[in-house]
């Protein structure tokens, strides 16, 4: 046996040893086997289309988003101002998009012009009015190109909270991406319980401590009477019979510090074994949480998620090390799920379900019994029409065509990809693409017998003439595929995965494999006659 043979011969090999230890461990009765211990645990995933589960079209609510950065904007400007010794009242956001603050003295009026134009450029400044005592007032809104740039923000983030949350909640394989008008696509293949995901997803999760005014009018509060500075806002109590209650607290508009400081999020029992979230938070939130906590010491801290206030526990003394916790009877699944988008972080807007699909599973299993039942007639017929028409040929062929199926059952698998319906519809088209292969090979070969050469002739001739053109054809195909899974979505870039990986299988069969085998059959003793 030649050496270069040699190594060809090792080399399919060990690519085909690969490619069933891949394979293998999504076969069924394989992969709940002994055998899954010494097997790779990679196994290939089903899309939605095959497995079930649901689909969620989400609206992302920028122009909330873009007011509370015009909220955050006005407490900038008047810490900026502050320390520019430009005095300001407190700014407040009109409708959505408007900004409107008062300039205490009317001759700080140019020192507060330079101070926006400088340091705020963002903001459009309109005629100051004149008002009385010498005060002034503006009305700032964000320029058209930033409001731009801020929903477009908010929607990356949107993404990137949702499949943070999706990931910690244990999905496998989801599908989540932007759409236009700012939404958002998500795909939850095999979920087995939608309203809770939907309830993951859907939460914001906005985080606040506030400090609790004890001695307000509990009564005026809840027709809306409350002193300047504060708000009412309900505060959730769990009954011991799971029913929800709720009471209003009045607490200060300002949050004493928020979220963003949140590093971990955790669920722990106390000594009732009663459910909470602990908190812990990075080393400025450490050391914010500790000042606030010594600052208020004797008074009562409103943990407010979204809203509505979870707990307000009265500060006893200064709390040191970074930690804190919400407690409000949760039940172990709301208080997990509490922590999943706490620890995930927390929305830049509300997020609205503007379509929920939930997808079957007997849906799933009747497509997948369809396209396997499909793929087999159609791989049958094939390999018997091939034996039939090329004889020996043909034989070389079916054997090269299994090889190609595992080896892309083995690069799903590997890769992590996901195998759907129109996944399955490039499999199918990328055998047949192997079958035509063979086909200019085994023609070519053909050609060359009629010629009078000998076997191992036609065949060294017949592999030289008819490999160009193979790989001149699939690596057309094969960029169509890289385009369609770059600027595809959802379906078409299954059909792009497998179609990549059928090509890349198909060329290392259809030339190398189905070679090795001709020169072995040619080395073996003096052949005069090959059934082709």
């Amino acid at each position: 046996m030649k050496e270069g043979l040699r190594w060809r011969i090792l080399v399919a090999l060990l690519v085909t040893m690969l490619g069933l230890a891949y394979a293998l461990p999504s076969v069924p009765f394989i992969g709940n086997s002994g055998l899954q211990k010494v097997l790779p645990k990679d196994k290939i995933s089903l899309g939605l289309d095959l497995m079930g589960g649901i689909y969620l079209t989400l609206g992302v609510d920028v122009e909330k988003a873009i007011e509370n950065t015009l909220a955050q904007t006005g407490q900038d400007l008047r810490t900026v101002a502050r320390e520019e010794k430009i005095n300001i009242l407190r700014p407040r956001v009109i409708g959505s998009d408007k900004l409107e603050l008062v300039l205490v003295k009317a001759d700080q009026r140019e020192a507060l012009n330079k101070l926006i134009a400088e340091k705020f450029s963002h903001l459009t400044n309109e005629a100051p009015v004149d008002m009385e005592e010498g005060k002034v007032r503006y009305s700032l809104s964000y320029t058209k190109e930033y409001r731009k740039y801020l929903a477009d923000l908010a929607l990356d983030q949107a993404v990137k909270t949702i499949r943070n949350r999706i990931d910690q909640f244990g999905v496998s394989e989801p599908d989540i991406r932007k759409q236009q008008d700012y939404r958002i696509q998500v795909q939850l293949p095999g979920l087995s319980d939608p309203e809770r995901a939907i309830q993951i997803i859907g939460k914001t999760a906005h985080l606040e401590f506030r400090m609790v005014k004890d001695d307000a009018n509990v009564e005026n509060a809840k027709r809306g009477i409350v002193p300047p500075g504060y708000e009412a806002l309900p505060m959730v109590s769990r009954n011991p019979d799971g029913t929800y209650s709720e009471t209003v607290l009045v607490v200060e508009k300002d949050a004493a510090m928020t979220g963003e400081y949140v590093q971990d999020a955790y669920v722990n029992f106390d000594h009732f074994n009663q459910s909470y979230v602990g908190l812990t938070f990075n080393a400025s939130g450490a050391r914010r949480f500790e000042q606030i906590t010594g600052d208020h010491a004797g008074r009562r801290m409103a943990i407010v998620l979204d809203g509505k206030i979870h707990s307000a526990p009265v500060i006893q003394e200064k709390i040191r090390g970074g930690r804190a916790s919400i407690s409000g009877r949760f039940t172990k699944e709301e208080a997990h799920d509490l922590a999943i988008v706490l620890r995930a972080g927390s929305l830049p807007a509300p997020v609205n379900i503007l379509e929920e699909r939930s997808v079957g599973p007997s849906l799933g299993q009747e497509s997948i019994d369809q396209g396997v039942t499909a793929a087999l007639i159609g791989g049958v017929l094939v390999m018997v029409f091939m034996i039939v028409y090329y004889g020996f040929g043909g034989v070389v062929a079916d054997i090269v065509l299994c090889l190609n199926i595992v080896l892309i059952m083995a690069g799903l698998a590997a890769f992590g990809a996901t195998l759907t319906l129109p996944g399955i519809a490039g499999i199918i088209l990328t055998l047949g693409m192997a079958v035509d292969a063979n086909v200019l090979i085994f023609e070519r070969i053909r050609e060359e017998l009629r010629r009078g050469l000998t076997p191992l002739a036609a065949i060294t001739e017949g592999y030289n003439r008819a490999t160009l053109t193979i790989f001149d054809a699939n690596i057309t195909t094969l960029i169509t595929a890289v385009i369609l899974y770059q600027f595809g979505t959802g379906p078409i870039r299954g059909f792009a995965v497998t179609l990549s990986l059928g090509i890349l299988a198909s060329m290392f069969t259809a030339i190398f494999c189905s070679r090795i085998l001709f020169d072995l059959w040619a080395g073996t003793k003096q052949r005069t006659k090959l059934s082709i």
